[in-house]
């Protein structure tokens, strides 16, 4: 398959398959220790503050991923090789890394209240990012399955190392997964909200606490929100890039 690439093209795909090994790594023993842990300081969050906080969670993602506003005024891009696409997402991560940077230096600095209100803004960012870094591969947000699409991309980027692999296969398939799905409102409720936002949460956690020392909230926030967006943009832009370079094989379905 890779001779039917261009050279560009076949670098990458290297680059990806090793990528792909890194998703099935398994954790070594602090990341165990740390999960470990965390696992049982969830058991012993009631049940009601859980609730919440997945309402929280779903309510932003499901408001982002079927509004209108998160939708890039300009259309998909077109006619553009992997390389140049390629380009353009990194300038497009370096524009938002900046911005979650001086979000989260200006939530930390502000005690903790303003660092609790950066997770909901942290959250849109992200998946602001995601919006755009679609049309930049070619892929239109208006169509619900590229936003789904888009949450998959966002439980890899802040999932477990037990969960990557389950997600990075329905990734990889996703011409056949997204034939299967229904209208977009029934799938959306079989999404189970809790394991995300457990998930997200404990992959965050380390760093946005820290937020909320006193004193160290500013420059903690920024280095915390800066380094989420890059493992953001990391898996982001290698998920759209697998997706491309098989579009470019094998014919579209009509």
């Amino acid at each position: 398959m890779e001779s039917e690439y261009t050279l560009y093209e076949q670098q990458t795909a290297r680059q990806l398959k090793r990528w792909e090994i890194r998703q099935h790594k398994l954790p070594n023993l602090v990341e165990r220790a740390s999960k470990s842990m965390q696992t049982g300081i969830n058991n012993l969050i009631p049940d009601k503050v859980h609730a919440t906080i997945t309402a929280t969670v779903k309510g932003i993602i499901q408001t982002t991923l079927f509004g209108i506003n998160y939708i890039p005024a300009q259309g998909p891009l077109q006619g553009l090789s992997l390389a140049d696409r390629d380009a353009k997402a990194e300038e497009l991560l370096a524009l938002y890394k900046k911005i979650a940077a001086a979000e989260g230096a200006g939530t930390g600095a502000g005690g903790i209240l303003l660092g609790l209100a950066d997770f909901p803004i942290l959250i849109g960012i992200k998946l602001k990012f995601l919006f755009e870094l679609a049309h930049v591969y070619g892929y239109s947000t208006k169509d619900y399955r590229e936003r789904l699409f888009i949450l998959y991309v966002f439980q890899l980027a802040f999932s477990s190392h037990e969960k990557k692999p389950e997600l990075l296969l329905t990734i990889k398939n996703w011409r056949s997964v997204a034939d299967t799905f229904p209208p977009a409102e029934a799938y959306m409720d079989q999404v189970d909200w809790k394991q995300l936002q457990q998930e997200y949460r404990d992959t965050i956690d380390f760093r946005k606490m820290l937020q909320l020392v006193p004193g160290i909230g500013a420059v903690v926030g920024a280095w915390a929100n800066y380094g989420l967006l890059e493992e953001l943009g990391v898996a982001g832009m290698n998920c759209f890039r697998l997706r491309w370079l098989q579009d470019i094989a094998k014919p579209k379905k009509l």
